[in-house]
């Protein structure tokens, strides 16, 4: 925030006398470390600090490659404790003290995981350190299973390390190679969603690193008002050091069905229909239902899986330059062993009376791990052509219900189709709100039911801007028409914005008391730029 830059200026004066000489003597680290405040040597913290190059580099950029932020340096912590004193001094060191952002993946789009001038934490440094949390499963008989599991470690580990005791979580984001901490940080959304609801639904317990520097163990009962500020809340109130993740029995096999559309009432009213069901008929009911458009723009397939058989690519080529959008709705039922019957059984009733295209519909069976990985395999093909670090002005949106119709003419039919820019997958999928706990600080519509928006854009570093126009093109379209749609991870540029647009007046109270108890002086997570009373750029 603007009015933090002085603070910043004063940790960067003391940061750069105590520093100066980093570059050059990187390799002794005691070359320098008796130059720093007296405070900071006793915190063991000064040869974990580090400003060369390589270091600032990483923590100045994300996944996006669109927003650059120059922190003064980045801690590489050996341990929690080391966190804690991190911001225990910067709360205690001045009336205005210097800004710190904890990077996982750094798998932001907009620069969200960044401090300028300030420190940022790179949380993936404690993933293999003694003094880390690991991932521990255990069970309890008020909880069943469960485990706890470090913020930096990401969720494929979570995956694998479950497994081999035969459970799983149920709630996932599309993408594995996130951190527990990050996705924790925001919701974590999936397919899997709208029956086990976003992956902060399903947290027993955190310990967290306030903006004091406190380490607080904080769950439903305990420390609450922390624990439902933490879930959901962007970093604004403290850095996830450990999660206590529910499990259950893990499947063994996937059955994967993509069906396609030509109209987008009964596209919706099936999806509708099929998530519904999770309600009165558990048993039956889908493991994970997502949707996505199918445009003009080559094959069918996309980066995130190739689903579709060759041999069938030119009839649905055919299709989609026909209708000009094809709606293809994938759904997913877990099995094992003992369940195969009953599977095909319940796809079958579940099948009966979907308005799909007849003819269209396609099959697979694979793994459990493949299933939840099905982006690793995509995400190592761009890296080997070179396509995967380039700018990635995503959008994602969450829409009511009621105004999905309105959306699918005034934005996919619209501005998507005629403009015919649209690179990357673009998903639509419900989810119900039941699935979500409003106590805490994820913002999402108030109808029962709505839909989550993506477009997963890529581009070139010199053409990203016409995408970003047709992302802003889309929200004013929705604010014109009256469509209260909410960003998920949100992008805005003042504390007003995030007040009017994103909270609204009574959840900006709770989240702005928050914000006062538990980091008052405002040193977490400046690149959400929540609390900016001034455009920063």
């Amino acid at each position: 925030m603007a009015e933090q830059c002085s603070a910043a200026t004063y940790f960067m004066v003391i940061l750069f006398i105590c520093v100066s000489h980093l570059m050059s003597t990187l390799g002794n680290p005691k070359s320098w470390i008796n130059s720093l405040p007296t405070k900071l040597q006793t915190l063991n913290l000064a040869n974990k600090l580090r400003d060369d190059p390589v270091a600032i580099k990483l923590a100045s950029t994300d996944f996006g490659n669109i927003v650059r932020e120059i922190p003064a340096a980045v801690l590489y912590p050996s341990s929690i404790s080391d966190i804690a004193s991190l911001i225990k001094f910067a709360h205690t060191t001045s009336s205005a003290p210097f800004n710190i952002a904890a990077r996982g993946q750094g798998h932001s789009v907009r620069g969200q995981a960044m401090a300028r001038n300030g420190v940022v934490v790179d949380m993936t440094s404690l993933k293999n350190q003694k003094n880390g949390y690991g991932i521990k499963v255990s069970g309890s008989p008020s909880m069943g299973w469960f485990a706890d599991v470090g913020g930096e470690q990401l969720w494929v580990d979570v995956l694998h390390a479950t497994l081999e005791h035969g459970l799983t979580p149920v709630s996932w984001t599309d993408y594995l190679y996130l951190t527990v901490g990050g996705t924790l940080s925001n919701a974590g959304i999936s397919g899997q969603t709208f029956r086990y609801g976003p992956q902060i639904s399903n947290v027993y317990e955190m310990d967290v690193i306030t903006g004091k520097g406190d380490f607080v163990t904080c769950s439903r009962e305990k420390n609450r008002e922390l624990f439902f500020a933490v879930l959901g809340g962007l970093g604004q109130f403290g850095i996830i050091v450990r999660a206590r993740i529910a499990l259950e029995t893990a499947p063994k096999r996937v059955k994967w069905v993509r069906m396609l559309y030509n109209d987008f009432s009964a596209f919706t009213e099936d999806q509708e229909r099929l998530i519904s069901n999770n309600g009165f008929k558990q048993n039956n009911a889908l493991d994970y239902l997502e949707g996505l458009l199918l445009l003009n723009q080559g094959p069918p397939d996309n980066w995130r899986s190739s689903f579709f058989p060759l041999s069938d690519h030119a009839n649905i080529i055919s299709l989609v330059t026909k209708y000009g959008i094809v709606y293809c709705l994938e759904i997913a039922k877990f099995y094992d062993d003992h369940t195969l019957i009953s599977m095909e059984e319940e796809l079958k009733v579940l099948f009966q009376g979907l308005n799909f295209i007849p003819g269209y519909t396609f099959e697979k069976d694979v793994s459990y791990v493949d299933f939840l990985n099905r982006v690793r395999s995509g995400e190592l093909k761009l890296q080997s052509q070179g396509l995967w670090d380039v700018p990635h002005p995503w959008s994602n949106l969450f829409v009511p219900k009621s105004r999905i119709s309105d959306f699918n003419s005034g934005v996919f039919k619209d501005i998507v189709l005629k403009r015919n820019i649209t690179t990357g997958p673009a998903l639509v999928y419900p989810m119900n709100r039941s699935k979500w706990d409003d106590r805490m600080s994820a913002v999402i519509p108030e109808e029962d039911v709505f839909y989550a928006i993506g477009f997963l854009h890529s581009s070139g570093f010199n053409d990203w801007e016409a995408l970003d126009a047709q992302n802003k093109d889309i929200l004013k379209f929705c604010y014109d028409s009256g469509i209260e749609v909410k960003q998920y991870l949100p992008n805005y540029k003042t504390m007003e914005e995030w007040k009017s647009l994103h909270f609204g007046t009574i959840k900006w109270r709770t989240f702005e008391d928050r914000k006062n108890q538990f980091d008052p002086k405002m040193i977490l997570s400046p690149g959400q730029r929540i609390f900016n009373k001034v455009k920063q750029r």
